[in-house]
């Protein structure tokens, strides 16, 4: 039985620089309310790679009462108790590594690539955007380029608007797994939706996994089911999950 859905936010809950899609949004937290009183419905929460605002933020629209996950498995926040954990993996030497990383970002790539900022309130990643794809994709050859060479502990991520590098030992499956350790779950009482490259490892160690027909092939080869585009997908992945319950409840 899935005990818990975890949704990634940008290419699913949420299109980057697009306004929500409200409606669905507003039958997913109506499906996550339910689930206070139907073990059939697996309560909701998110793992994004997204700094902290934006992820509370959002787990007010769809009134999240679990932890949630920020900069992949960063940090985890428990918007209930106010209550925040970093990864214990996150050390010294890797802070003093993000602090180098961002400086050589800003010194290298904000100003040779146009219309790209820096993710500044992120402590765990160092991240770019850039909501032109052409762009990104040269930035992440060259994030990439620099990174394995320097850095062996982190790894390089993009999405269609981003790059993020990120301490192998923060990913988002280590997040999960970070999560399900605090919640008592078993990796395979979960399930999970993701879109991008960062959200690969996540999909292959829980129990459900998904992805939006929006994301790369790579991504919905490591899926166990694709679902309808972005907001629709989640949807459908959380009422595939509460019949994939009430047959096995």
């Amino acid at each position: 039985m899935i005990k818990l859905f975890i949704s990634d936010l940008d290419g699913c809950i949420a299109h980057p620089f697009v306004s929500p899609d409200w409606k669905t949004i507003t039958r997913i937290k109506e499906l996550n309310n339910l689930s206070k009183n139907d073990p059939a419905i697996p309560p909701l929460t998110i793992c994004s790679g997204r700094p902290l605002p934006f992820v509370e933020a959002v787990a007010q629209w769809l009134d999240v009462k679990f932890p949630m996950l920020f900069e992949s498995g960063g940090g985890i926040y428990d918007l209930q108790e106010n209550e925040l954990s970093w990864n214990p993996h996150f050390d010294k030497e890797a802070r003093e590594a993000v602090v180098e990383i961002k400086s050589w970002m800003e010194e290298h790539l904000i100003n040779k690539f146009d219309g790209t900022i820096a993710e500044f309130t992120k402590f765990t990643d160092a991240g770019l955007i850039n909501p032109e794809k052409s762009q990104i994709v040269l930035m992440h050859k060259e994030i990439l380029n620099y990174v394995t060479k320097r850095y062996p502990r982190f790894e390089v991520h993009d999405t269609d608007v981003s790059v993020n590098v990120i301490l192998k030992k923060t990913n988002k499956a280590n997040g999960i797994r970070f999560l399900c350790n605090m919640l008592d779950l078993n990796l395979d009482e979960v399930a999970y939706i993701g879109d991008s490259s960062g959200d690969i490892e996540a999909l292959k160690i829980v129990g459900k996994a998904y992805a939006p027909i929006n994301a790369g092939s790579y991504v919905k080869e490591s899926a166990g089911f694709v679902t309808a585009e972005a907001t629709l997908g989640v949807l459908e992945a959380y009422e595939n999950l509460i019949e994939f319950n009430k047959g096995v409840g």
